[in-house]
């Protein structure tokens, strides 16, 4: 089993930043991809990043494409997201996941194994 904690999240005004870390716990696998969504209330869940294995390869939707990034430390079992110049609708709740056994990273949310709990994050306008 593979516990997943977010942390980072909070209240931030229009146009600022925050970085959202994601550790890994429990069972380790030796290639995981990794990857974050995000669900506002009222909406279903939402691709937002997903980062290869490697970090080689990474992946946005054009919503946060140029403003957020993804990264990893393997070394420490972490995932990040930077996001830069928020938005008021970027407000949800961002959650992290990773697909076990998986050299390269996808954006289809069926595809990942294990979920964090979540983290809130509030963009006020």
């Amino acid at each position: 089993q593979v516990h997943l904690v977010e942390s980072g999240g909070g209240l931030v005004q229009a146009g600022g930043s925050l970085r959202l870390s994601c550790v890994a716990s429990g069972r380790t696998y030796t290639n995981y991809a990794m990857a974050w969504f995000r669900q506002a209330p009222g909406k279903e869940r939402e691709f937002v990043a997903s980062i290869s294995w490697s970090g080689g390869r990474t992946y946005y939707p054009d919503s946060v494409k140029g403003r957020f990034t993804v990264s990893r430390d393997n070394s420490k079992n972490t995932g990040y997201l930077q996001m830069n110049s928020l938005k008021p609708e970027d407000t949800a709740v961002y959650y992290c996941a990773i697909e076990v056994h998986a050299t390269w990273a996808t954006t289809n949310e069926k595809d990942y194994d294990y979920w964090g709990q979540g983290t809130q994050v509030t963009v006020s306008s």
